[in-house]
């Protein structure tokens, strides 16, 4: 059967001294024979590496290998110069990587998944130096206190574990490096609305105020100096001005990309990503050189007592930061990680029956496309709503070459998104009773929402959806959540449900509260703001194929 090997899709070539092929991995293995009495025990051969797709699932890559074989040993030596020659010329695949090993990562497997996949870079000439975590926050501050001399000798930083994990390797090169304006404090958008009465304040009978009391205990907290408007000066998150320093290694940085090994117990990020939560597929998109731009969130705390300095407190997320239903159940499935991913039904069942609610007030800045359909009442905007429940037949899911995130340009890390300082920037606001409160960066897809949150979210287009649950019965919520696990599902055709496309939004709550989840990671804010960065860093991955 004729076969056609393109050199981008070829990761390693290399000479053979047996016969036989002995790599048990391989799970597609071809021989082609050139001379006469190819079969004769004198035959050299050489072996090219490339990869097949799966036939039922497109995005699910193999290894696969094809042997070749001639008597003369110059002439195949003469092929792999030729075809390594070819395979340097490929631009974009990397040479050196920094990887970061969470080995307890999902059910423990971390160093073993990268134990399976450590061999294909070897084979591919790649230079790896692998860090093992050994303590939350290692790799943290690994990123953190790097130079950037020393990440630009790297081609890429590799997470092997799950989102929170990438979303720990994120903030700490984000922390020190992303420079650019705070989103404004949840007061500013009152202000815009022109309400001086400031109804967000902390209920002072609430129960929480411990909380509130350990926000200093956090180990991202940063600095930034207002002007008398509430809007932070241009400073990095640890307080220091741009124009104080050069900027050595500008975001965004398409040369040092991001890569994910799947290890965890979601790993939401990956299947968006590559569209297979597999390990394998991970790696070839790696060692091939895929690219592609992700958004990122830039999420603040803001401190809440009146004697307190502004002192806000920074995280980035990429796929996700969720409050109420979402944040209890991670909060709760921290004392089954013992459970591995089994943990999240077992909490989220215990917090769906405890349905617990939370009153908030959400400021959100409207988009240009939605303000035809939406009415004066910031209050309600039903309407509007209603405007944003597409069929199914209409979603634009993202994919690979996707033309939404393809054809806008990327925002510059020095300044906000152009729509929050634009002056027709308009805020609306949304308060009640929520079962949650979410923001989806992505679509989320993973095994427990085959379609995601938002099945039409893209990864590269500078907007987030939000989305507010609000209070209802129990069994409207649990119909939601059903059709959240089921493909083809419609979760938010509901009339407690409102979704708003945005680049930014402000959060506060009112008396008794949660806990944000931030990319599977515990953020507790009582006073919070957000903004998303179009395309802020790259992964080794092409988007799904379907």
């Amino acid at each position: 059967m004729a076969t056609k090997l393109t050199f981008s899709d070829v990761y390693a070539v290399e000479i053979i001294d047996s016969d036989v092929i002995l790599e048990s991995d391989l799970t597609l293995a071809a021989e082609c024979f050139v001379g006469n009495g190819s079969h004769d025990s004198g035959m050299n051969h050489f072996m090219v590496h490339t990869f097949q797709k799966s036939k039922s699932q497109p995005c699910l890559w193999s290894l696969a290998v094809y042997k070749f074989g001639n008597k003369d040993l110059q002439t195949c030596q003469m092929w792999v110069n030729k075809i390594n020659d070819s395979l340097s010329k490929e631009v974009g695949r990397p040479k050196n990587l920094l990887v970061f090993v969470h080995p307890m990562s999902g059910k423990g497997n971390g160093r073993r998944i990268w134990e399976t996949v450590a061999p294909i870079f070897s084979r591919a000439k790649i230079n790896t130096k692998v860090i093992v975590t050994q303590r939350a926050g290692h790799a943290f501050d690994v990123m953190t206190s790097a130079t950037n001399e020393e990440l630009n000798s790297y081609d890429g930083v590799l997470a092997v574990g799950g989102d929170g994990f990438f979303n720990e390797i994120l903030n700490g090169f984000l922390s020190s490096r992303h420079k650019a304006p705070f989103p404004p404090i949840p007061s500013d958008f009152l202000d815009a609305l022109g309400n001086n009465s400031n109804p967000l304040v902390n209920d002072p009978n609430g129960a929480d105020s411990e909380i509130h009391n350990n926000i200093e205990s956090d180990p991202l907290l940063s600095s930034s100096a207002h002007n008398e408007s509430g809007f932070s000066h241009l400073r990095t998150n640890d307080g220091s001005h741009i124009e104080d320093q050069q900027i050595e290694n500008p975001l965004p940085n398409q040369r040092l990309r991001f890569g994910i090994i799947p290890a965890g117990s979601t790993d939401a990020i990956v299947i968006c990503t590559t569209g297979a939560r597999d390990p394998i597929t991970s790696a070839l998109h790696i060692i091939l050189g895929k690219k592609l731009c992700l958004d990122v969130a830039q999420v603040v705390r803001w401190k809440t007592t009146s004697t307190s300095k502004i002192e806000p407190c920074v995280r980035y997320a990429a796929s996700f930061a969720g409050y109420g239903f979402y944040g209890d159940v991670i909060t709760e499935s921290e004392k089954y990680r013992w459970m591995g991913p089994k943990r999240y039904d077992y909490a989220g069942t215990k917090v769906f029956l405890k349905h617990r609610s939370y009153e908030a007030e959400v400021g959100y800045l409207e988009v240009e496309s939605e303000k035809d359909s939406s009415i004066l009442d910031g209050s309600r905007m039903l309407s509007r709503v209603r405007s944003l429940k597409r069929k199914k037949s209409e979603r634009n899911i993202c994919q690979a070459n996707c033309d939404v995130c393809n054809t806008k340009p990327v925002y510059s890390s020095t300044r906000s998104p152009p729509a929050i300082s634009s002056p027709e920037a308009r805020w609306l606001k949304s308060k009640g009773r929520f079962l949650s409160v979410g923001a989806a960066i992505m679509s989320n897809r993973n095994e427990r929402a085959p379609d995601g949150l938002v099945a039409d979210a893209h990864l590269s287009d500078g907007f987030l959806h939000l989305l507010l649950i609000k209070d209802c019965p129990h069994a409207l919520y649990l119909w939601h959540l059903t059709q959240l696990a089921r493909k083809g599902g419609n979760p938010l055709n509901f009339d407690f449900v409102e979704h708003h496309k945005t680049p930014a939004f402000t959060f506060t709550s009112i008396g008794k509260e949660s806990i944000w989840n931030l990319d599977g990671e515990l953020f507790q804010a009582h006073k919070l703001s957000a903004q998303v960065f179009r395309g802020l860093i790259c992964l080794f991955a092409s988007g799904p194929e379907v």
